[in-house]
């Protein structure tokens, strides 16, 4: 008599080897979005997160984009343009935030959040430095998911709008100092860099991160003699190899510094922390040793600055001299070029909208992309940062377990 067991196994065995239906995975279905571009309300902010190309691409792809009238006239880009690419100009905030996916530059104003709605999308900065406890209560009674997109991050694990922020801030940096110092009434009335037979312009840069690296750049191409100082050795010799030339590289001993300091015609403070505030790396008594009519372009100001005699200022008033020196500290360098970098941010904007459209939607997302869920700080209501829930005392989820629970 056959072993049952035997005969089941031979049955198993013989069903499998049968011709079977074709196992087709199931296509996610994909959303189609209304995004919402207002125009900036914020002090001097020029940029825009929406260009025309990127407005062709989603409207290609079945998406609504509601731009407000002049979002991009600070960053030349027309209205006209706009609806060209096939956007739909509208005349007031009120019509914009009825979007699905709101998309700024800036964090919006208190009048602005008080527009939202109930389960919408922001995708902002989130500078958490400005911000008050009743911004992210208001937020979260309207269960909006908040992305600060200097928080989102790319395979490298590396933040791509910081980065490419920092790429024009320190390009930008140069071509201001260049400026300046060519000035009769700030600067020396010295052209950057140097001709055949004169010196050339000497360079500080103080810090060997994305704005240093790119400042140096600028600097060597404009023919100047570049210095560049920094704590770590190590940030120091991906500098000098991403560059690909030999230039002065130095740990910051404060002596050595001095006495770069006071040949210099221009320096460059690029000095970022992870904490939140740029450490003081420069005190008065070494800036009163500069040569009179020499520049400083403080980069780091946005985080307080690294220069004693530092104090922020503005686009329309970008400079003041003291002990001699002009100093140029305006926050947010990056808008002094908005038609560029509203490009560089539409760059990065633009693949994320439509990750988002091909996963059916924005929890699809965020579960599947761990760069894109690093950026969220506010899910359908719930805080997802814990240094936002730790400054302004509010209760915090973590956002792994969230993407856990969610179908």
């Amino acid at each position: 008599m056959e072993d049952p067991l035997s005969e089941l196994t031979r049955r198993s065995t013989a069903e499998r080897l049968m011709p079977q239906e074709e196992m087709l995975e199931v296509a996610r279905k994909k959303s189609r979005l209304t995004i919402g571009v207002p125009k900036e309300s914020t002090l001097e902010e020029t940029r825009v997160g929406l260009v025309p190309d990127g407005v062709t691409l989603l409207t290609q792809q079945g998406h609504q984009v509601l731009v407000e009238a002049g979002a991009g006239l600070a960053s030349h880009f027309p209205d006209h343009e706009y609806s060209e690419a096939g956007a739909q100009i509208v005349y007031s905030p009120e019509e914009i935030y009825k979007s699905d996916l709101i998309l700024k530059v800036a964090p919006p104003t208190p009048a602005e959040v008080d527009l939202m709605h109930p389960r919408q999308t922001l995708v902002s900065a989130l500078q958490m430095a400005v911000q008050k406890e009743s911004y992210f209560r208001t937020l979260m009674s309207k269960k909006v998911t908040a992305l600060g997109y200097e928080l989102i991050r790319d395979r490298t694990q590396a933040f791509p709008v910081v980065r490419a922020m920092s790429e024009i801030a320190g390009c930008t940096s140069i071509f201001i100092a260049a400026e300046y110092l060519s000035s009769p009434d700030f600067g020396r009335g010295k052209m950057f860099g140097g001709v055949t037979g004169i010196g050339p312009s000497e360079v500080v840069i103080i810090g060997a991160g994305t704005v240093g690296e790119f400042a140096a750049r600028s600097a060597l191409g404009l023919g100047a003699m570049v210095k560049v100082f920094d704590n770590s050795v190590y940030r120091l010799r991906r500098l000098q190899n991403n560059l690909g030339v030999r230039i002065f590289t130095s740990i910051i001993h404060p002596n050595v510094l001095l006495e770069s300091m006071k040949t210099a015609d221009v320096v460059i403070g690029a000095v970022h922390s992870s904490g939140g505030r740029s450490p003081c790396m420069i005190i008065g008594d070494m800036i009163k040793n500069m040569k009179d009519g020499s520049i400083i372009i403080d980069v780091s100001i946005d985080q307080g600055g690294c220069f004693e005699s530092s104090r922020p200022t503005t686009h329309s008033h970008p400079v003041f001299k003291e002990h001699g020196i002009t100093h140029y500290c305006v926050p947010n360098i990056a808008s002094r070029v908005p038609h560029t970098a509203s490009q560089a941010l539409n760059n990065i904007f633009v693949p994320v909208i439509l990750d988002i459209s091909s996963e059916g939607g924005l929890e699809s997302l965020i579960k599947k992309d761990w760069g894109v869920r690093q950026g969220v700080y506010l899910f359908n209501g719930t805080i997802t940062n814990q240094p936002i829930s730790k400054i302004f005392n509010l209760p915090f989820q973590d956002i792994e377990l969230l993407m856990a629970a969610f179908r």
